[in-house]
């Protein structure tokens, strides 16, 4: 018998103790912090269902810019609302679109701010999807099928041009088979080797999003994404898919949503020696925001404790729209 000579209270005596035990630290290092841009001026839109995030236009983007750099955190992930939107996503791509101009403007103002290019066309497509689509009515529907390979060029296209932009990262979300390949290719000839692609290597057809449609304008006009993003019953299939993006060249693999997926973050982490990027949606924000703003849990303990977590099932960084607060936290505890 191991007790009582086996006491393992004997290392949770003390704060010090318990500090010197410890063994997964969370830092401002490890986060990363969405950001949403929109057209227009004088904008700073506050998202009903995300309490505390906003949509900002480019000539307010500055102070939230300098927030985020006073608080430490290194990057930022940008999405973009642009003003007009067509069939293929033209917004997405071109030189002047609203992501490329947020990226400008951010790598003028402080150019050691990394900048990770969110690559997907759903903002920028008038029907949502993440590619370009056939469709048809039937019955007085309208249904639509996603053209994976007609889709490969364009998000490529989008891809170089955030590049051209300043671009730190390129995180492409779309999950066309091949888009990992067909980025690294875009942006080796291009003249961009040097890029990384952070691959959003196993997003799943997640209930979780639903706040992230309403900020970046990007709801299906029909049908849903069930055909290219995962069935969350499914965790081999995530392997699988992870397995490709390695092979095609990824340099970072995320984990999408993260809360009910910290299986799939330990099971990259064992089979992958790649960084692990957990992404701690909008659902899961705005849950815990809302029950904090009741005042029926203690909101830092929560989200120290969430984080965490992600970090101990195997996330090397995190993306989450608590970065800035956390970032406090941290800085608060020292």
């Amino acid at each position: 018998m191991s007790f009582p000579i086996v006491r393992h209270r004997r290392l949770r005596q003390s704060a010090a103790i318990r500090s010197l035990v410890r063994e997964t630290v969370l830092t401002v290092d490890d986060l990363i912090q969405p950001i949403f841009i929109t057209y227009g001026s004088g904008v700073k839109s506050e998202i009903a269902s995300m309490p505390g995030v906003y949509q900002f236009s480019l000539d307010t983007l500055e102070e939230e810019l300098k927030e985020i750099v006073d608080l430490g955190i290194k990057a930022v992930l940008l999405f973009g609302i642009p003003e007009t939107k067509d069939a293929i996503g033209t917004s997405a791509f071109v030189q002047d679109g609203i992501v490329q101009q947020a990226t400008r403007k951010i790598k003028s103002l402080y150019p050691d701010l990394l900048v990770v290019a969110d690559t997907c066309l759903c903002e920028f497509t008038d029907h949502g999807h993440c590619g370009m689509v056939h469709t048809f009515e039937q019955g007085g529907h309208v249904y639509g099928d996603v053209l994976n390979d007609e889709s490969l060029e364009l998000l490529t296209r989008t891809a170089v041009s955030q590049a051209q932009a300043g671009a730190d990262i390129i995180a492409p979300s779309n999950m066309m088979d091949g888009f990992v390949q067909a980025i690294r290719h875009g942006l080796d000839e291009a003249g961009f080797p040097h890029i990384p692609i952070m691959s959003y290597s196993v997003k799943y057809a997640s209930a979780f999003y639903g706040p992230f449609r309403e900020a970046a304008d990007s709801a299906p006009q029909f049908g849903d994404r069930k055909t290219y993003q995962m069935d969350p019953a499914n965790v081999r299939e995530a392997l699988r898919e992870a397995e490709s993006d390695v092979l095609e060249g990824a340099d970072m693999l995320m984990v999408k949503p993260s809360l009910a997926f910290m299986d799939v973050i330990r099971l990259l982490r064992e089979e992958f020696d790649l960084p692990i990027v957990a992404y701690n949606v909008s659902g899961e924000y705005s849950m815990v925001k809302a029950a904090a703003l009741q005042g029926w849990i203690n909101e830092q303990a929560i989200v120290t404790e969430m984080l965490l977590g992600m970090k101990r099932a195997g996330a090397d960084m995190i993306i989450t729209y608590y970065s800035k607060d956390m970032a406090r936290w941290l800085r608060e505890s020292k």
